[in-house]
């Protein structure tokens, strides 16, 4: 008998691990399919927000795979794709502080780390929009929605930034781990806004 309850709770413990390896297999494997969706240059927006979409739906059990995660990228590419081109030109500005910056000019430093601050501040504000993407959702509302929740809610904003600099070390150390910890990427702003929500 106590063996018995024994071997019960380990199997419990081998499947709560076994769903747990699961879950993050899963997060590498959306990162690939993330990769690939960002190749159109301003669809990273779009790829994050399909890719958020199929990791809740790994963690609430509900079926979904390639097929499922391509039909949210097109349902989110439809004005997505203008957040991306935004993002690209924010990126352009701040690049171009940042090169102020460097050759000296009169305030050039301060307005470097703004713009560079901003520009961190702005990618957490799109991928906690991202994570809670749904289709039919306006990215303009999602977007002013974020990034109030990026302000409101410092700790999960920090988060995410931890998880774009394990992205940005993984491509510096190594430069195909940074693909598929890109998933993970989008698994910590869906964890970040879960437990928003559950505050």
């Amino acid at each position: 008998m106590a063996q018995a309850r024994v071997k019960a709770r380990s199997s419990r413990k081998e499947s709560v691990f076994g769903e747990r390896f699961a879950v993050f297999a899963e997060c590498l494997l959306t990162g690939v399919w993330i990769a690939v969706a960002c190749l159109g240059v301003v669809t990273y927006p779009a790829a994050f927000a399909a890719g958020a979409r199929h990791l809740r739906r790994r963690t609430t059990h509900e079926v979904g795979g390639w097929r499922e995660f391509v039909a949210d990228f097109r349902a989110a590419v439809r004005g997505g794709w203008a957040v991306g081109l935004a993002g690209w030109a924010v990126a352009a500005a701040v690049r171009v502080d940042v090169l102020a910056a460097r050759a000296g000019l009169p305030g050039g430093p301060l307005v470097g780390a703004v713009g560079i601050l901003a520009l961190i501040g702005l990618a957490v504000a799109l991928l906690r929009a991202a994570a809670v993407w749904t289709p039919g959702r306006a990215w303009r509302a999602l977007l002013a929605e974020a990034g109030r929740r990026t302000v409101l809610d410092p700790v999960g904003s920090f988060l995410v930034v931890c998880g774009l600099a394990v992205v940005t070390l993984s491509a510096w150390f190594v430069a195909p781990l940074a693909v598929p910890v890109l998933g993970a990427v989008a698994a910590s702003a869906v964890a970040v806004e879960e437990r928003y929500r559950r505050r």
